[in-house]
């Protein structure tokens, strides 16, 4: 059974990582991953969106697929059904990317299993957002 990591240790992932990847971020301002992303290009993270077929969102150049980022990323979170995970995971092994962090409602055990044991820090079914609030700023 997966567990995530203790409250410490997600706190020191977000502490280290100063660019993200958005796997899935909609340029629809009433989306949750576009209020997620422009919150924590608030907080001072670089946001990277990685859409298909769209140029840019919150001012940043977007890209069709991880693997067309021209620059490292410290972490991808990931807005897309679970049935994606597993592609987008050997993506993160592709780039050498170190974290993987997986939305509220997007589990899956397997391909996070998968992940971890590639080495990669492994976060599931958490909103980014909410930790970085309750972790960060209090």
């Amino acid at each position: 059974m997966f567990l995530n990591p203790k409250p410490s240790e997600i706190r020191e992932l977000l502490q280290k990582t100063r660019t993200i990847a958005v796997v899935g971020l909609s340029p629809k301002a009433d989306r949750p991953s576009y209020f997620v992303a422009r919150n924590l290009q608030r907080f001072g993270f670089r946001i990277v969106p990685v859409r298909p077929a769209v140029d840019e969102i919150l001012g940043e150049k977007a890209y069709a697929k991880l693997e067309d980022i021209p620059f490292a990323v410290d972490l991808v979170d990931v807005f897309r059904a679970p049935e994606h995970v597993p592609e987008i995971v050997e993506s993160c092994q592709r780039i050498k990317c170190p974290a993987i962090w997986l939305q509220e409602g997007v589990v899956n055990e397997t391909a996070a299993e998968n992940a971890r044991a590639a080495g990669l820090a492994v976060v599931m079914d958490r909103c980014i957002y909410k930790d970085y609030v309750d972790l960060m700023t209090t």
